[in-house]
């Protein structure tokens, strides 16, 4: 996360920063994704037969864009020491009663690929519940204390902690995930805290996967760029989120933006992606969702600044729906009301992300002031320009200087422009203009 301190405007008080004309356009870069991620709580889509509520939204999210589906953990949760967390596991092969059955998870993976998408699913490789068979049957995949009782997993109390140093241990986690890679086809792993294995013991799960399907995507929560080579096509940006919020918050400045993007972007190695996003689920459940970028109004253009700074962005379920307040918890069951509106509007960005892929390979070049969010990329013969208003007024966001009184194509409303030296944008209103 990124600390407070470091994100205040503390003593600035000038009103913009120097705004620096565009050098000459670099030669093309290394390939950026196309990919966009929806990641899906079924417990939002009903509150019985939560897959079947999900399968019958798969037309709206791919309808966005989003080419690739993380599911949430569908697996049987944990009674025993339990607080309601579907990361809390008792059997890996089995499903959610409330969720639906086998054969739900089969027509569901089997629709998404018929659209098109990749399915990954959730894998808690690190721990499981305390009434998982193997506490009773197999203590010994468990780490112990000096008395021989199971330890807990972190500070949490809900799991119980594996022992990976066991040989045992690292086969009997892959034999369960190979599972549903066999059962039902499914395309990868999300990987709930990734810090917890070592780089040995996801050697050994991810060359075994890999053995059965070596086109398997494999994305690790943490921020530690060592996972790449473990395996892990993507990692996290968790900085995304915060900096994003901070700036639509009034407590960093919009520079920031471009900052943070190229810091992160910095360790990604050529063929690889790193995750960013406004909201996954932990943002969501631990901040009021529709106050953390100032306004519910606001969330559209936290995506825009999330996918268009590059890497490889995701919808979070509930980004996409409305009448949400406070924290959005994914322990709970519940029945979110679905916008045909914000999914149109996230096809819009999603679509110009994707058309944007080639000039996106260019430099990215950061001209935010105080007031507003505006950068570019440029390849020889193209420019790509993003202004953002991260505010609840209306504000004229600062042209960079060699594009005033240029014409340039606004990719949203499909028509020409001349670009002046501002340019008005609505609260929370954000362009695209590419030339």
């Amino acid at each position: 996360m990124v600390a407070a301190a470091a994100l205040m405007m503390g003593g600035c008080t000038s009103y913009e920063i120097d705004m620096p004309e565009n050098p000459e356009a670099p030669a093309v870069g290394r390939e950026v994704s196309k990919n966009v991620i929806y990641q899906a709580n079924p417990g939002f889509f009903g509150t019985q037969d939560c897959l079947k509520g999900l399968n019958a939204q798969l037309d709206r999210i791919s309808g966005m864009g989003c080419d690739i589906l993380w599911v949430m953990p569908i697996y049987v949760r944990g009674e025993k020491n339990a607080i309601g967390s579907p990361y809390c596991i008792k059997d890996y092969r089995g499903v959610n009663p409330k969720y639906g059955t086998l054969d739900d998870v089969k027509t569901l993976v089997n629709n998404a690929h018929s659209k098109g998408m990749k399915v990954l699913f959730d894998w808690v490789a690190n721990h499981t519940a305390w009434d998982h068979p193997w506490v009773t049957q197999y203590p010994d995949r468990y780490e112990q204390d000096e008395d021989g009782n199971i330890k807990q997993a972190s500070t949490w109390t809900d799991v119980a902690q594996l022992n990976f140093n066991n040989p045992e241990t690292r086969q009997a986690m892959l034999d369960e995930m190979l599972y549903w890679v066999k059962e039902v086809g499914i395309d990868g792993y999300r990987c709930d805290y990734a810090d917890g294995l070592s780089a040995e013991a996801w050697g050994v799960l991810i060359n075994g996967l890999r053995a059965e399907n070596p086109d398997l995507i494999m994305l690790a929560e943490t921020a530690n760029n060592n996972f790449y080579n473990y395996g892990f096509d993507m990692i996290y940006d968790w900085n995304s989120a915060p900096t994003i919020s901070a700036v639509f918050q009034g407590k960093a400045l919009p520079s920031e933006l471009v900052k943070e993007a190229k810091e992160a972007l910095g360790g990604v190695p050529e063929g690889d992606s790193i995750l960013r996003y406004a909201f996954n689920h932990d943002v969501a459940a631990e901040n009021n969702f529709d106050t953390y970028f100032g306004s519910v109004d606001a969330i559209p253009a936290a995506y825009v600044c999330a996918s268009m700074l590059n890497g490889t962005p995701m919808i979070y379920s509930g980004m996409d729906a409305t009448g949400i307040s406070g924290e959005l918890s994914f322990f709970t069951y519940r029945t979110l009301d679905f916008s045909s509106a914000l999914s149109d509007e996230y096809k819009a960005i999603n679509d110009i992300f994707v058309k944007t892929a080639e000039v996106r390979r260019g430099e990215l070049y950061g001209y935010s002031t105080a007031t507003g969010i505006c950068f570019s990329y440029s390849i020889p013969g193209k420019t790509l320009l993003v202004m953002v208003n991260p505010t609840g007024e209306s504000k004229a966001i600062r042209v960079p200087i060699s594009l005033a009184n240029t014409t340039m194509t606004n990719l949203i409303k499909g028509v020409d422009e001349t670009l002046g030296l501002t340019y008005e944008l609505d609260p929370y209103g954000y362009v695209f203009f590419e030339n």
